[in-house]
């Protein structure tokens, strides 16, 4: 969080210094008044100007923000980050080149990348509801076509095969995927099994 203090006649101008500074609009920032200006005697001999301390308000998208541009540069890569929240969820999308490193197979650092951002926004922000989903090019959207391809493919071979199918270790929300998927598919049915990170989903036929 940037912080600056600053000097002007007035405590007005005192603070446009310090947003100039800071190069931030006045809604992004929160203002203490360190010292009110003193025309001093006969206003000239002892006057003082005003002084304000002027400091970034930390706001959730844009810390977010920065901080997992920090994360891009430190891996070599070179990448906008993005943010849009609604009720529930706070989205960061990040677009660019090479960004393959970023999701890593099956996206298993997307994911512990994902976790890491949730521990820090809820840690800095307690006050915020919702989750934080951390997604790269649309990579989450295709995965998701994917499991529930997956899903279903596998589930008429559990009830061609009369047998039961256990799927690989996945995420909480990829088990979700897969039980959402099959909810309604009357001829099997789906359960979890195992521990964290090693939770497996099931798929039984009936």
């Amino acid at each position: 969080m940037k912080s600056v203090e600053a000097t002007g006649k007035t405590v007005e101008e005192a603070i446009k210094n310090a947003l100039e500074q800071l190069e931030l609009p006045i809604e992004r920032v929160e203002v203490e008044i360190l010292a009110e200006p003193s025309a001093g005697l006969f206003g000239l001999i002892g006057s003082k100007q005003a002084r304000v301390r002027v400091s970034e308000k930390l706001i959730p998208e844009h810390y977010l923000v920065e901080f997992t541009k920090g994360i891009l540069e430190r891996m070599g890569l070179d990448g906008e980050v993005e943010s849009e929240r609604d009720e529930e969820t706070l989205r960061l999308n990040v677009s660019g080149q090479r960004m393959g490193m970023l999701i890593g197979k099956r996206g298993q650092t997307l994911n512990a990348l994902q976790y890491l951002l949730n521990v820090i926004y809820h840690k800095h922000f307690p006050d915020q509801g919702g989750r934080l989903v951390l997604d790269v090019g649309n990579y989450r959207e295709k995965r998701e076509k994917t499991l529930r391809t997956l899903a279903e493919n596998l589930a008429k071979k559990a009830v061609r095969t009369r047998r039961e199918i256990v799927l690989e270790p996945m995420t909480p929300q990829e088990r979700r995927i897969i039980h959402t998927a099959l909810q309604d598919y009357k001829a099997v049915t789906t359960y979890s099994q195992g521990e964290e990170p090693y939770r497996k989903v099931v798929i039984a036929p009936k």
